[in-house]
């Protein structure tokens, strides 16, 4: 009998369980867990640390004096797919217990033993050369975990729930149309019963939404369109048939408070990229971060953080759920370093604009006004014959992780420096194609560089740099040990000192490092995780 892919990979994982014993303690996560999953060191449950999306580990076993004595514990070498392009590997890992769950590119899921690296299981999806990716790379940034199950999206838009022991899948439902553009690159967010999961696709033309899915069952639960149709607010922002084709992606992971109980998720780029002609407005809800009933999906409020863009300044930032004192006053704030250069404030109770400041060398923008709007410098749009900008289309930032240190509120973001001649040219929508409208020419090799900065989250003031050789592709994690962990696209993977960025330890992983670093701890040792190149790297001290 022919054995599926699917049927392989599930007795792939029971023989392995079989034969090597399944000593590793297999945590079930249930919500209180997450809920908890900011002062809980030992294990890292969701992508970004926890619903606030701190990337904060409150571990102090490394610290600044003996960060210099870290050692590579253990590495896993990701494995082959026979898929083209998915060489890049952009996952969180997760850790529950003594299980580490990993994804690897485009769509694998590989569960670890966090005490040795030694392999449990490992789930393939059927993808296959011919899905479609426009627009990004064939890359996956993780999974989530709910109770016994562990949720991986897939580049070919799908949603699969696995058993946590086994790898065996539980059921699987489609999200979106790969053949329209459609993909899932992002780590889904686990809520009570509910798996919400956003898209890719924008550069191919889609209209863009976020999803919540029954966690045992599968059933959509509600859908949230980023473009609204003609008669719901917003479709004022856009004329004729441009809502249709208008973009609008929602491909990073979002946050959530759950005192609140709002979901707070951050959309990109209208549609087309870079020719504004075509869709005359400010584009609402793109280039915005919308708050979320997560029970309905209802829309309570939401900001736009670049109007009308044709700079593919997504604001497909990570969220970052801060409370403190801003001017006064005790507030529950959302920051977020964006793509446009500028670092902004926002109550997230209601969405009030409180704080916009440039934090990256940008020429669109005289500044932002008292609503939060930014103050566009005339003929800055992309032209026929080429317009200088800077950033970049790749931004200021881009989708890897800042981290905020509560104890000394102190934000962390990669900064990538580099400008871009932008073009813009005409084109027609074409189903499943490239929906661009121009183009750039980015200012690189020694026009390019990038630094860690260090900014007062209450002001966005910088209070320190760490300068790179070329614009980062990863991110960053703060720890209670007084370090900030980041990366560079050399391979070098480092501990920097958080009160004034000297660096205090670093490591040459031997290739591209394009993710973002986690901490964790096995049997009361603290760890530290980061990838590069096609390896993980897990680092203590012993």
């Amino acid at each position: 009998m022919k054995l599926s892919v699917l049927s392989k990979t599930k007795l792939f994982s029971v023989f392995l369980l079989l034969c090597l014993g399944n000593s590793a303690v297999l945590a079930d996560t249930p919500f209180e867990a997450l809920l908890a999953d900011e002062t809980n060191g030992a294990d890292w449950l969701s992508y970004s640390g926890g619903y606030k999306s701190q990337r904060f580990s409150p571990l102090s076993q490394i610290n600044t004096v003996n960060v210099d004595q870290l050692k590579v514990m253990w590495a896993y070498q990701m494995q082959p797919t026979g898929i083209s392009g998915a060489a890049l590997q952009e996952t969180t890992p997760l850790v529950a217990g003594d299980v580490m769950y990993i994804t690897e590119s485009p769509s694998s899921v590989t569960a670890l033993d966090t005490r040795t690296g030694r392999l449990l299981w490992h789930f393939v999806p059927d993808i296959t050369n011919d899905v479609l990716n426009i627009g990004f790379p064939r890359i996956n940034r993780g999974v989530a975990l709910l109770d016994d199950k562990v949720y991986v999206a897939t580049l070919d838009a799908r949603l699969f729930a696995l058993d946590a022991r086994t790898g065996a899948v539980r059921w699987e439902t489609t999200v979106a149309d790969n053949a329209a553009g459609f993909s899932l690159t992002l780590a889904p967010l686990a809520l009570d019963g509910k798996i919400v999961v956003g898209v890719s696709g924008a550069e191919a033309g889609v209209r863009g939404y976020i999803d919540a899915y029954g966690s045992e069952t599968g059933e959509r639960l509600w859908r949230t369109f980023t473009v609204p149709a003609p008669g719901e607010p917003g479709s004022e922002t856009w004329q004729g048939d441009d809502w249709q084709t208008g973009g609008g992606s929602t491909w990073l992971t979002g946050s959530y408070d759950p005192e609140l109980d709002l979901l707070y998720w951050t959309t990109g780029n209208p549609a087309p990229d870079w020719n504004g002609d075509l869709r005359p407005g400010d584009n609402l809800f793109t280039c915005a971060v919308l708050a979320l009933d997560p029970d309905t999906g209802e829309m309570k409020w939401y900001f736009q953080y670049t109007p009308h863009d044709t700079h593919d300044w997504d604001a497909n930032q990570i969220p970052v759920l801060v409370d403190g004192e801003f001017e006064g006053q005790q507030r529950k704030l959302l920051a977020l370093a964006n793509r446009n250069a500028f670092y902004y404030l926002l109550d997230r109770e209601t969405g009030e604009y409180l704080l916009g400041e440039e934090y990256s060398y940008q020429t669109w923008s005289e500044g932002i006004d008292d609503n939060g709007r930014p103050i566009v410098i005339p003929n800055t749009e992309p032209m026929r014959e080429g317009n200088l900008v800077w950033p970049s289309l790749q931004g200021a930032t881009n989708w890897f992780s800042p981290s905020y240190n509560p104890l000394t509120e102190q934000f962390f973001v990669p900064n990538r420096r580099m400008g871009a001649i932008y073009f813009k040219s005409d084109v027609e929508y074409e189903r499943g194609m490239p929906f661009l409208g121009g183009g750039e020419q980015p200012l690189d090799g020694d026009d390019a560089s990038g630094a860690i900065l260090a900014l007062d989250v209450m002001t966005g003031e910088q209070q320190w740099e760490f300068e790179l050789q070329t614009p980062p592709w990863s991110g960053v994690m703060a720890t209670a040990g007084g370090l900030v962990f980041g990366a560079s696209n050399e391979g070098n993977f480092f501990a920097l000192d958080a009160e004034d960025g000297d660096p205090l330890w670093f490591f040459n992983s031997g290739a591209h490092i394009r993710t973002n670093p986690m901490g964790f701890s096995v049997q009361g040792n603290q760890r530290v995780a980061i990838i590069g190149g096609q390896t993980l790297f897990v680092f203590g001290l012993e």
